[in-house]
């Protein structure tokens, strides 16, 4: 099998980083698309409490609906592809990011923000300048978590034609081919885990910094 790999990656090499950046690019845009979408959001319903519940559960729900779902729910609409497989994978990192930027913002202690106001501070000024900092490591958490799952999840992009390291993971399986399968699932899961090791670095530094 290590002769196998060797050997596709001797004659084939571009075509291998050229799925790793496919995949990259995918997940990177999904969370960032979900960042955008969600912490506004997640701030808004913190401060909003009747839609707060509505919106939660509604986020809640799309938990439960598997990403390959989604992506031929999408198919019709945006064709195959990049775009289908952002939407889905975007709608698959949202839920934690909006429950932890909404539970990090709602557990600051209103006194906090009431000495704030004290201080002459507009609405805005308190959420970017007070608020944030205290909510910003629950909110990496969320990203943290997020980013692991989309990572994993964008294997499937494949299916509909969003290229990626799933390429080999599918074609793997189909052969029977598991020097194949190992070429794309190694990567995915030195990618998550270097994910998770970073977020887990800046998490670390964040809160160190917030003690200080």
């Amino acid at each position: 099998m290590i002769s196998e790999i060797q050997n596709y990656f001797s004659t084939n090499s571009s075509t291998f980083y050229s799925n790793l950046i496919q995949h990259m690019e995918l997940s990177l845009a999904s969370i960032l698309v979900a960042m955008i979408i969600c912490i506004p959001l997640g701030v808004y319903i913190s401060k909003t409490a009747q839609i707060a519940e509505p919106v939660i559960n509604l986020v809640n729900v799309t938990r439960v609906i598997p990403s390959l779902a989604i992506l031929a729910l999408a198919m019709p609409i945006l064709g195959v592809g990049f775009k289908p497989a952002l939407l889905a994978l975007t709608v698959l990192a949202c839920p934690p990011i909006l429950i932890n930027t909404y539970v990090a913002f709602k557990e600051i202690d209103p006194s906090i923000r009431e000495a704030a106001y004290g201080m002459g501070m507009s609405r805005f000024q308190t959420i970017v300048k007070v608020e944030f900092p205290l909510a910003l490591p629950v909110m990496l958490a969320g990203i943290r978590t997020a980013s692991v799952e989309v990572i994993a999840s964008a294997t499937l992009a494949v299916l509909i034609g969003g290229g990626g390291l799933g390429n080999y993971i599918m074609n793997g399986i189909a052969m029977f081919d598991t020097g194949l399968l190992m070429i794309g699932a190694v990567p995915v899961a030195l990618l998550a885990v270097l994910s998770e090791s970073l977020f887990g670095l800046v998490l670390k530094r964040v809160t160190i910094y917030l003690r200080w």
